[in-house]
């Protein structure tokens, strides 16, 4: 799927693309009715626009059990480009669990959709009337690529597993199992297999990664859904009419498919056994005590530049989003120190860093400054507001969701993926989490105290795996890219938030700036990390930082295709999450175009200060009054706050 350089045309309606071809049709296929609605749905890879993708479905029992059947053609989620290859109802997403009809139960004909057009009429159709379940798999691969196909299994074919994302500890957990296992590859997710066997669901309190997964016991006729700790990699759970269970990664996969559907909660397990959620990450920071340990600088510098390291192990060429702000500098600022000692293996004999923004953007300047005190190989793109008009519609297609400050963020990094991945890039580390942990939005400015400051960094990061983390997942894997952030991991969030919340208040009259604990523990004279200037320079949120003008040509479109009279009736037509602003209408109604009724449940709510959640909105009545996402909404805070 190509587009012309800096043209983005806009996407056919979904009654468009239903009535472009017969439906459950793939190029060269007669048409077939539609699927049973028992599925299950898994994915285990990158979603891609232009990824080099791994398309296999494996039998799970039967005569062609444990052999790879390659597909024809690839299922990608942006077929329109040639023509559908696999219409909405079908579940054109990439990775399926799809559970068949039992034994002595009639399957409907064609129900096997997940069998390949050159394995019609073999193991696949006949195993799908005795074999209640069904693997298949899209993969994006940057660990073993040569050897890590997915579904992965176990030796005697009992277990099957399809994941997405990545086990950061997995040489770790490899060498303490306690009986030999026979490993097939050398990709990470496949220590999760044997994990399983020795201590069943217990087992995922000891990964340390992202990640979201379906694994399948065939003896006990058993599958566990899971979702990492802070629901970094997506994944949703529908019901089916039938009382059946769906997992996807992607929400257009239970479009069709199911009556009701959620985003999977972070940090919680589905047993089949118990038919229930329960959840496995339950730290001591979020159990409504605040925490009071003492501050170390060191500590949080070793631990933070662990984190870092863990995310650099890569098979593929690799990189990092710059935008010049701390966070992301501080990522790239490590990165580069452990690729140029050799501390870390690398594909590459450079780093390769990237920004974007509107020409003479404040991002572009202070990245371009990063990059040449570090020494990385930069890329610095521009686009135009026009430019990101003409994407928006293409960013709520991959990003399923409306809600305004994700989208304003989530499109010039949509543009920026696809020309990352033109020079053949494949995972990239990010910034993500350190507003959220450290109170960095300028709003946090006028948190009363401690309690509060703190209460509110655990509703943000609990909340996180509905915007950020979504932004910087699909906004890359819709190019085939991989994003990983290291502010995110477990280890790192269970020192730093576990930190006495008084040391992260802000308080300029003494020097502490937001994120001041960050700052000063890589403040360091004689081997320092960043630019001073650099390394205390103000907040910027990302939709901020590329250009003021991005977030003001935003409003002013909304304010031509939106009119007066259908904000006066907004209300009735969405009755749930009513659009306030005209932008906000406007993203909504193309929500809709795609995802249906109840998809916009899936989506988030509720007034908000500059990424505030709604409680802080009671922090000062100026924020009551105005209630924009932009940073720039909290005044007599940003240097270039709005003006009333």
């Amino acid at each position: 799927h190509t587009h012309p350089t800096h043209t983005y045309s806009p996407l056919p309606t979904r009654n468009e693309r239903l009535n472009a071809a017969p439906p459950l049709r793939r190029r060269g296929d007669a048409a077939r009715p539609s699927p049973p609605a028992g599925v299950h749905v898994c994915d285990g890879g990158g979603r891609s626009a232009g990824g080099e993708i791994d398309d296999e479905v494996f039998d799970l029992d039967g005569p062609l059990r444990g052999q790879k059947h390659h597909q024809p053609e690839r299922i990608c989620d942006d077929a329109e480009a040639n023509g559908p290859l696999l219409e909405p109802e079908e579940l054109r997403h990439p990775g399926h669990l799809r559970q068949l009809p039992s034994e002595g139960e009639a399957p409907q004909a064609g129900a096997g959709v997940l069998e390949d057009a050159s394995a019609q009429g073999t193991g696949l159709e006949r195993d799908r009337r005795r074999e209640p379940h069904a693997i298949a798999h899209e993969r994006l691969a940057i660990i073993d690529p040569e050897s890590g196909e997915q579904p992965l299994m176990s030796p005697d074919g009992n277990i099957v597993l399809s994941v997405n994302g990545e086990i950061y500890n997995y040489k770790e957990l490899m060498a303490g199992l306690k009986t030999d296992y026979d490993f097939k590859t050398s990709s990470d997710c496949e220590v999760i297999i044997p994990l399983y066997m020795e201590h069943g669901i217990d087992f995922i309190n000891k990964l340390r990664g992202m990640f979201s997964f379906v694994l399948y016991d065939k003896k006990s006729q058993r599958y566990i859904a899971v979702r990492d700790h802070m629901g970094i990699t997506p994944m949703y759970m529908g019901y089916g009419k039938d009382g059946s269970v769906v997992f996807a990664s992607e929400l257009k996969a239970l479009i069709g498919v199911c009556q009701e559907f959620k985003a999977f909660p972070p940090g919680n397990v589905y047993d089949s056994q118990s038919a229930s959620l329960i959840k496995w990450y339950n730290p001591e920071w979020a159990d409504g005590r605040v925490p009071a340990e003492k501050l170390d600088l060191m500590e949080v510098r070793k631990a933070f530049e662990k984190a870092v390291e863990r995310r650099m192990m890569a098979d593929v060429p690799w990189g990092v989003l710059l935008s010049g702000g701390l966070d992301s500098s501080l990522v790239a600022s490590i990165a580069k120190r452990k690729q140029e000692r050799g501390e870390v293996p690398s594909v590459l004999n450079e780093v390769h860093s990237f920004s974007i923004g509107l020409e003479g953007s404040p991002d572009l300047i202070a990245a371009q400054k990063v990059a040449d005190f570090l020494g990385t190989k930069h890329h610095a793109y521009t686009y135009t507001v026009q430019e990101g008009i003409d994407a928006i519609e293409e960013v709520i297609y991959h990003l399923e969701t409306y809600d305004v400050t994700t989208i304003r963020a989530s499109t010039p990094m949509f543009l920026m993926s696809r020309k990352i991945k033109s020079i053949g890039i494949k995972m990239v580390l990010s910034g993500e989490g350190a507003d959220e942990v450290f109170g960095g939005y300028l709003y946090f400015h006028k948190a009363p105290n401690r309690e509060e400051f703190h209460h509110e960094t655990v509703r943000k990061l609990s909340a996180l795996y509905l915007y950020d983390c979504l932004r910087a997942n699909k906004a890359t894997s819709a190019w085939g890219i991989e994003a990983r952030v290291p502010f995110l991991d477990r280890d790192f969030l269970d020192l730093s938030m576990n930190i006495d919340a008084q040391e992260k208040m802000i308080d300029k009259a003494n020097g502490r700036i937001e994120k001041w604990i960050m700052r000063a523990a890589f403040d360091d004279e004689k081997d320092p990390y960043l630019p001073h200037e650099v390394l205390y320079r103000q907040k910027e949120q990302f939709s901020d930082g590329v250009g003021y003008s991005w977030i003001d040509g935003l409003k002013d479109y909304a304010e031509e295709e939106v009119n007066d009279k259908q904000m006066m009736h907004a209300k009735h037509r969405f009755p749930h999450n009513t659009p306030q602003t005209k932008e906000a209408y406007l993203y909504r109604s193309i929500f809709d175009s795609y995802f249906p009724d109840p998809a916009q449940m899936t989506v988030p709510g509720g007034p908000s200060i500059a990424c505030s959640t709604p409680a802080a909105i009671e922090w000062d009545k100026a924020f009551k009054d105005m209630a924009d996402p932009s940073g720039r909404a909290v005044a007599g805070v940003h240097d270039d706050a709005y003006k009333n």
